[in-house]
This record gives structure tokens, sequence and C-alpha cells, in this order.
């Protein structure tokens, strides 16, 4: 695994998995899984790098390397981790990643688990959920 902030931006390959840093340490075989996927990880832990700082440091990667599939992958309920999924909507907002494959995955149990854009951006909209809730 390799630290996604000190990455150099030509050193990736067309498979990218970005992860929070605990994956590996709290999730093992949910990591093992990715590993099948590619040995192109990279980690960063967004308690302690703010969140534009890796948006910027994925364009460049984006930018220089022909990346044909992107996956996000963190520990389900960290509210910092919980983050890695709205980068894609923000480097969307920058430039067209419309061939990129994005996947996103939660780990429960050391089980990946694929989670829809839709669950996504409702994570984002707390009031509608709740709005939601009180017409259901």
């Amino acid at each position: 695994m390799k630290d996604l902030m000190k990455t150099n931006c030509y050193d990736i390959e067309d498979t990218m998995i970005i992860v929070g840093s605990c994956l590996q340490r709290m999730q093992p075989k949910a990591y093992n899984e990715l590993q099948k996927v590619t040995i192109n990880i990279y980690d960063v832990c967004l308690e302690c790098i703010h969140l534009n700082m890796v948006i910027t440091k994925i364009i460049g990667m984006l930018c220089r390397v022909n990346v044909k599939r992107l996956i996000f992958a963190s520990v389900d309920k960290s509210p910092h981790c919980v983050q890695l999924h709205y980068i894609e909507n923000e480097i969307r907002k920058a430039m067209n990643i419309d061939c990129i494959e994005i996947v996103h995955y939660v780990a429960i149990d050391n089980e990946l688990i694929k989670i829809e854009n839709d669950t996504i951006k409702k994570s984002k909209a707390l009031g509608e959920l709740e709005r939601e809730k009180v017409l259901n």
C-alpha cells in the first residue's frame, strides 16, 4: 500500500484503489479482496489530511495518467472515511471523468459492500432523509 499524498502523480496505473488508512488493520479480509483487484492501492487518513488536499491530489493524478477504474473503499461508520465517497462528485465538478469506472465500497464484518451513488448523495442530504422519513 502506498501513501496517496506522498505518491508521485505519474506513479499510478490504470486501476487505482483509494482506501482509508485504517481499512487494512480494521478489516483485513476486505482489504485482501481489494488486493485481488490490483496491488495499486493508496491509503489516506481524512482525519489527518484535509479533504480538499486529497481531491486536488487525485485530480493531478487523473490528469496525467489514463486511469480506467477508480475504487474508493472505507470502513463503515467512520465519520472521516465517509468523505472518501464524496470525492467523486468533487472531481466531476473539476473535470470530465465519464470514461473512468468508479466504484465505492464500505467494509463491514470483513466484507466489501458496494455502495451506489444514490446512497452517497443521500448521505449528504440529511434534511431530505428526514423529510422522507416523515412522509413515509
